[in-house]
């Protein structure tokens, strides 16, 4: 597997990563293309594409929260047909060590719907699995009719990243607010 992260727009890496966005987040659940773009020749984005050959096996796109020097996952998916066989996980672990690596980060955090549905439990299980830890509040955005929760994964034992799910919510709030504001 290749590991690819820009934070510049790329139309042919866009169309490779496209195609598992689409596949895995619904229309109304998803950034359009236009704002991606926006976000990524704004700076306020990454896009990580795992490669496999010429095709994309998984891709997100995140971005910094600067308060508090961490990375948000804003999207991740594997291709479907790839689902099952550890890629996720892989994925996520290059994800780690490229943020703390390159990035200098002291955490990872992703917002994941809190309704407890064994579709949404399962998500959870996945992301405990990888080492993020679920914070108690539950988010409700305006704009959307899902609950949230905030999970975190701090990138070294010394580090010690806000539990407070109100906290990290503003952080996030203000990453999409930046990204849909075209500043």
């Amino acid at each position: 597997m290749r590991y690819v992260t820009i934070e510049h727009w790329d139309e042919a890496l866009w169309k490779l990563a496209e195609v598992i966005y689409e596949e895995a987040f619904p229309e109304h659940g998803r950034k359009k293309r236009s704002l991606i773009r926006s976000m990524l020749e704004r700076g306020l984005c990454f896009l990580h594409v795992a490669l496999d050959g010429e095709s994309a096996a998984a891709m997100a796109i995140t971005g910094r929260l600067e308060q508090l020097n961490a990375l948000l996952i804003d999207y991740i998916a594997v291709r479907e047909a790839l689902r099952g066989q550890g890629l996720g996980q892989d994925f996520m672990a290059h994800l780690r060590r490229w943020a703390s690596e390159e990035e200098r980060l002291d955490g990872i955090v992703i917002e994941i719907e809190a309704e407890p549905s064994p579709e949404n439990l399962k998500r959870l299980r996945f992301w405990e699995n990888c080492g993020f830890r679920p914070t108690a509040y539950v988010h409700r955005y305006i704009w959307v009719p899902e609950p949230y929760r905030a999970l975190i994964l701090p990138l070294r034992p010394e580090i010690r990243l806000p539990e407070d799910g109100e906290t990290l919510f503003r952080s996030i709030t203000a990453f999409h607010k930046r990204a849909y504001s075209g500043k």
